[in-house]
């Protein structure tokens, strides 16, 4: 029998607080919405799921920004108040299926109210010289949505992990001198770079949620300050934001990542295994190695099969999203520029436009290989390394590569470029050998862009259980000089799009708020018709 780690005792007792709350509590009041007006809104939010389509675990929070941001927008036209703000918004979040029905207690409500109350005064208190203000207060209502999100459905089980693999990387992760002597790192930066890398590798949480961890972490009064303190926060918050997002952009932050991308494999393992049953049988039977090889095993085959299911969704649903919100307004552009330069519309043209990059996304799809027989026995061995308490532990070092010279520099640099040249050249020759026009060439450039990218995405999701490291042999290599170069474009246009998304905003703007007074009127009205028939069987 083994000894658990402190470490791992501390993630065990984490998790049963967890499976407590999990417990339905009785004689508390729910939130109820009416089950019609919940159907009608679940099915419009499925559409944007494919119009805004993110990552699953970042869709919750993705339509709470949506809604928070045009509710404050809505605020500031109508120059009212916020008061019943909070109620409208987990509503209309309950109704659009992000949160259960019959489940969430009513003085949530409250609670969402004085976040909502917190950041419209740091808002309206925060400094208005600032050059980026609206960026800024972009943020602010991003950081807001984390925190309703955690109000209504706190993340108690993956901070628990986050906490778990932070606390191990903390013992493991050395950095080498040189990296502090050379500048390239603050000593006292160190853990706020494995906290940072823990939360992108285990969870893949995006900016804004991480901003809003670190400054949980730096300022443990963020949930509940004082007036005092929120005035303070509302006076220094572009400081504030601006410190994290440096943080965030420093380059060695990608080697703690490339670390902490390879070893997290055996956390979620171990939070699948506390996840699977009761706290208190499983925590003594992992004492015993064979029976923890015997789980591990186990959530390893359940969560691969898992991950296949969520690549194949994720590969149709991306693809959807590109060609609702991207290629199909270049189609439109494409068809109005034939009917210009050529007088007539080529359907080979719009047939290629759509063929090519579906099939480019199935063939990445497709030749996604599964982790060898090697990576689950070390799987097996990481996960034993975290449970048990070590005298000895592995360490992980960060190190500067080797410093490039200027002539290695550019030869480096003339490789890739010959390699974009090379890439976009074939795929022009190939269009015009076809006779092509030069307009659908440069549409289907940027529609393979596109795809490429949002395959990388996926592929690279593929890896979220490889321990063994991937030389990525002859194919990888020839990918990484031929396609990288089109891949980054495509994830350059994926970022720029975002910002001028005509159909996003047309969702926004002449869908999103109808619709969604629609339904409140729908669901008054419902009650309306209730309350009416119940005066009759009196």
């Amino acid at each position: 029998m083994a000894e658990l780690s402190q470490s791992t005792k501390n993630v065990i007792s984490k998790y049963a607080l967890w499976k407590n709350y999990l417990n339905p509590k009785q004689g508390v009041a729910t939130i109820h919405v009416d089950e019609v007006a919940l159907k009608v809104a679940a099915f419009y939010e499925k559409i944007r799921t494919i119009i805004d389509w993110k990552e699953e675990h970042l869709m919750r929070r993705a339509a709470i920004i949506r809604k928070i941001k045009r509710r404050f927008f809505d605020l500031e036209l109508n120059n009212s108040s916020n008061e019943n703000m909070g109620e409208a918004l987990v509503l209309e979040l309950i109704r659009g299926g992000y949160f259960p029905n019959d489940k969430i207690e009513e003085s949530k409500i409250t609670d969402v109210q004085k976040i909502i109350e917190k950041y419209t005064f740091i808002l309206q208190n925060s400094p208005k010289d600032d050059k980026k203000v609206k960026d800024s207060q972009n943020k602010i209502l991003e950081i807001a949505s984390c925190e309703i999100e955690e109000t209504l459905y706190p993340s108690i089980k993956e901070m628990a992990l986050i906490d778990y693999m932070f606390d191990k990387m903390q013992e493991r992760i050395k950095v080498n001198d040189g990296v502090y002597e050379r500048g390239f790192l603050k000593e006292e930066e160190k853990d706020i770079q494995i906290y940072i890398a823990v939360q992108q590798s285990l969870f893949k949480f995006d900016d804004p949620i991480i901003i809003y961890n670190l400054l949980k972490y730096k300022y443990p009064k963020w949930n509940n300050p004082t007036e005092e303190e929120l005035l303070k926060i509302a006076q220094n918050i572009y400081k504030m934001l601006g410190n994290i997002e440096d943080e965030l952009s420093l380059p060695i932050g990608k080697k703690f990542y490339a670390i902490c991308e390879k070893y997290d494999t055996p956390y979620l393992l171990f939070g699948d295994i506390l996840s699977s049953g009761d706290i208190e049988k499983i925590s003594g039977e992992i004492k015993e190695p064979e029976v923890l090889e015997k789980y591990v095993k186990e959530a390893y085959s359940k969560r691969l099969k898992n991950l296949k299911t969520k690549i194949k969704r994720a590969a149709i649903y991306s693809t959807v999203s590109i060609f609702i919100t991207k290629i199909l307004s270049l189609l439109i552009i494409e068809i109005i520029l034939s009917k210009i330069l050529r007088g007539n519309l080529s359907i080979v043209s719009i047939l290629a436009d759509i063929l090519i990059p579906t099939l480019l996304m199935a063939v990445l799809i497709i030749t996604i290989r599964p982790p060898s027989v090697k990576n689950i026995n070390l799987a097996v061995i990481e996960t034993m390394k975290i449970t048990y308490d070590k005298e000895k532990i592995d360490t992980y070092e960060i190190k500067l590569s080797r410093k490039k010279g200027v002539i290695t520099r550019f030869i480096l640099s003339l490789i890739y470029l010959i390699g974009a040249i090379i890439s976009f050249g074939a795929i022009y020759w190939v269009f015009n050998y076809f006779a092509f026009p030069i307009s659908s060439i440069i549409i289907n450039i940027i529609f393979i862009a596109l795809i490429l990218f949002a395959g990388t995405a996926i592929r690279t999701r593929s890896k979220e259980l490889t321990i063994e490291d991937d030389s990525g042999g002859v194919l990888g290599f020839v990918y990484d000089i031929l396609l990288l170069p089109i891949t980054g474009v495509g994830q350059w246009i994926f970022n720029k799009w975002k910002q001028y998304n005509a159909v996003v905003v047309f969702f926004n703007v002449l869908i999103d708020m109808p619709f969604s007074a629609f339904l409140e009127f729908l669901e008054i009205w419902r009650y309306f018709i209730k309350e009416k028939k119940e005066d009759l069987r009196q």
